[in-house]
């Protein structure tokens, strides 16, 4: 049969869609729905909103936020590295060592510099 190799990934599409799709419908039929004005006023950790929501950030929010995302999207690179380890060798080792050294020497710079300080 021509496309039988197809069926375990449909299956197991299906199987997601049911485990995604039949909870939120069991919740919407068997829950009771009775908004209010209070149930549907806008909190914020248990308090009434105070001020306006679109207020500016300060840059240095920013700053560290992409550093934060840099910083651990490069020590994700050492996962795969720690698993490929016996086989890429030497050359392997040295090439993340580099790559580990110029993460730190851009660390130290952003610290020196005061990027990742809140004063």
């Amino acid at each position: 049969m021509q496309g039988s190799e197809y069926l375990p990934m449909v299956v197991f599409a299906g199987v997601t869609v049911i485990i995604g799709v039949v909870p939120v419908v069991l919740a919407r039929l068997m829950s009771q729905s009775k908004p209010s004005v209070a149930k549907n006023a806008p909190f914020e950790c248990g308090f009434h909103g105070v001020g306006d929501a679109r207020i500016p950030f300060d840059v240095r929010y920013y700053l560290v936020a992409i550093l934060f995302i840099l910083f651990d999207i490069e020590t994700a690179f050492l996962f795969p590295w720690a698993v490929a380890l016996d086989d890429i060798g030497w050359s392997g080792f040295l090439g993340m060592m580099f790559f580990l050294l110029i993460l730190v020497v851009g660390f130290i710079y952003e610290w020196k510099h005061g990027a990742i300080d809140w004063q």
